[in-house]
């Protein structure tokens, strides 16, 4: 590779570093051709963009980075690959469901929302982050309950009201 593609190579990972906020490395060494295609597949359906690269490009590229990558550049030895998602958990679901018939891919580490996640045990912790659809939904039940909760004891209290006030007007008459 030419110094020229080496430039090229890094400014095209600064600004797909850049454009991303949930940013994925993994080890998929040792997973076979079938397997690979597996994974790209599953991660294709998931809408995440995965992609092998050099090591030291990456690091590069992390350095010329307006972000903070934190520990992240220390963690790029052997083989690495990034996966990029709009969706902060579904790298990981994708990672864990995909180790139910395979030990790879492994997580090397993660960058969401300007928050740093080293080694793979951290996987478990990843999946269990909400995806911003999924915050906002939240805080829509919570705030659709209480207000269903006054509705609802309106309308069964007005009934039991006008209840009363028939049975009282049909004794007096």
């Amino acid at each position: 590779m030419t110094r020229e593609e080496k430039s090229q190579v890094i400014e095209e990972l600064t600004a797909q570093l850049a454009d991303n906020t949930h940013i994925y490395l993994t080890d998929i060494s040792g997973l076979n051709a079938k397997n690979t295609s597996e994974l790209r597949r599953a991660c294709f359906k998931a809408g995440i963009k995965m992609a092998v690269v050099k090591n030291t490009l990456l690091e590069k590229a992390m350095a010329a980075s307006v972000k903070d990558f934190g520990e992240l550049p220390k963690i790029l030895k052997g083989n690495t690959s990034v996966m990029y998602s709009e969706t902060g958990n579904a790298p990981a679901k994708v990672i864990k469901a995909f180790r139910k018939k395979s030990d790879k891919p492994l997580l090397k580490g993660a960058f969401i929302e300007e928050a740093i996640y080293i080694g793979d045990e951290q996987l478990d912790v990843l999946v269990d982050i909400k995806s911003r659809e999924e915050l906002i939904g939240d805080i829509v039940g919570l705030l659709q309950s209480p207000a269903k909760n006054v509705i609802s004891a309106l309308k069964s209290s007005g009934g039991k009201l006008a209840g009363i006030l028939k049975t009282l007007s049909e004794k007096e008459g």
